[in-house]
């Protein structure tokens, strides 16, 4: 434990010296994770942490490497690591908040359903999110959803998705209309259905298309704002919400 201390000082001792705006954020997400790994280890000192079994260090999100492969665990989920490059970028401060999100997010995900985190705006629904995606090495691609998009904008969204076995995050996913909604339930059900199936091709609206079992949907809401629809039972059902 002092030792992270002392390693966490000499991160700062870099810190405050020159260096080139490329090493300065690598150094700053560096910072970030071993400050909340020091609290972690602080945590499992003062419970007093017997074994690996301990729900405290469970509840952890773990990486393990095991016959030549990175796997990812939180409680009884796991995710493949994606081991995909996504440019020298911060990372989010991890608060006790935080981490209950990634367990919801990461047991939704282990079940082949979407996560909807939801809340007021600036609360850091989608920051989460994203930083979720960093942390398991996956491109999370953010879209702002609005009234105008229609369910064949959607759907060649979600073709690009589940070929390319990336993350989306549909921000303020409420603003769409119900008419809309109902349909895109049934385009994101068919999605869930093939990754859980664990087939290698499926239909998607007319088209055949190969899958990528690694690609997940998220939603954010603001419920209870001005032009916000309640989202119907047939999609609510896909998602785990936050």
């Amino acid at each position: 434990y002092e030792l992270y201390y002392r390693q966490i000082d000499d991160f700062v001792e870099l810190v405050r010296g020159k260096l080139s705006m490329q090493n300065r954020v690598t150094l700053g997400a560096l910072v970030v994770l071993d400050v909340h790994a020091r609290d972690v280890l602080k945590d499992l000192c003062e419970k007093g942490m017997s074994g690996a079994n301990d729900f405290q260090w469970l509840s952890q999100l773990r990486y393990y490497w095991e016959e030549d492969n990175m796997t990812t665990r939180m409680i009884n989920a796991e995710l493949k690591y994606g081991y995909e490059y996504l440019g020298n970028s911060g990372r989010l401060v991890i608060t006790p908040l935080t981490d209950r999100c990634y367990r919801t997010l990461f047991g939704a995900l282990n079940l082949c359903l979407g996560g909807a985190p939801e809340g007021p705006a600036g609360t850091g629904k989608t920051e989460t999110t994203k930083d979720l995606a960093k942390a398991v090495a996956k491109q999370c691609v953010v879209f702002n959803c609005s009234d105008g998009l229609d369910y064949i904008a959607l759907g060649k969204f979600f073709k690009g998705l589940a070929s390319c076995g990336a993350w989306s995050c549909f921000d303020e996913f409420n603003r769409i209309d119900l008419e809309v909604l109902s349909v895109v339930a049934q385009q994101i059900l068919t999605i869930q259905k093939a990754i859980a199936s664990k087939a290698d091709t499926f239909v998607f609206e007319g088209t055949e298309l190969n899958i990528d079992p690694s690609c997940a949907c998220f939603i954010t809401m603001n419920p209870g704002y001005a032009g916000r629809s309640e989202l119907p039972d047939n999609l609510k059902a896909l998602f785990r919400t936050v």
